[in-house]
């Protein structure tokens, strides 16, 4: 009898180790049968940025407002949800379930170009985001000309990236997305109309 209890234990504590894996505590997690790893929401939009060309690449800064970087994608602070809301277009319903961002905006306007990378916090319904984001970023009144595509694209391990922006920077965003991220997936590709 104590035998057998040992060994239901022990296959009980090898069932729990193995059952615990693609949690956040592992980097990325799978999509398509292919392991995803990224550091964090920055990391997503380096990648990206990395096999841009020279002739390719555009003016910009990242980041929020208060830690913003040039020429490159920055870390976007969550707490500031009025920049979330107003910069990158999340909607207020969204915030809570976004744990890490990071963005890269056009220097000379951010309707030429926003682009953000989020990681969704577990249990998040990644659809459900993505009709969201779409339905706050089509209503959106614009200022000083609109944006011609809106693009939500799966990142893969919980990352998701919105962008916004003149048609052929987004063809060239998609691309640079499609070659860096392999197996991410465009969840949407609309046009925004005026």
């Amino acid at each position: 009898m104590r035998k057998i209890s040992m060994l239901c234990v022990m296959l009980l504590m090898s069932a729990a180790l193995f059952g615990c894996g693609g949690g956040k505590d592992q980097p990325g997690g799978s999509q398509g049968g292919q392991e995803v790893s990224y550091k964090d929401a920055l990391d997503v939009l380096n990648q990206v940025l990395a096999v841009y060309g020279e002739e390719d690449r555009f003016a910009m800064y990242g980041g929020d407002q208060e830690n913003a970087v040039m020429d490159a994608p920055g870390k976007f602070d969550i707490s500031k949800t009025e920049e979330l809301k107003m910069n990158l277009g999340l909607p207020e319903s969204q915030i809570a379930s976004v744990d890490d961002a990071a963005s890269m905006i056009h220097m000379m306007n951010a309707n030429t170009f926003t682009g953000a990378a989020y990681h969704l916090k577990d249990g998040t319904d990644l659809d459900a985001f993505a009709e969201e984001v779409k339905t706050n970023i089509l209503n959106t009144q614009w200022i000083c000309g609109f944006p011609d595509t809106l693009l939500i694209i799966n990142a893969g391990g919980g990352y998701v990236i919105t962008a916004y922006g003149q048609g052929d920077i987004m063809e060239s965003f998609k691309t640079k997305v499609q070659s860096a991220l392999e197996g991410s997936e465009v969840m949407v590709e609309v046009p925004i109309a005026s």
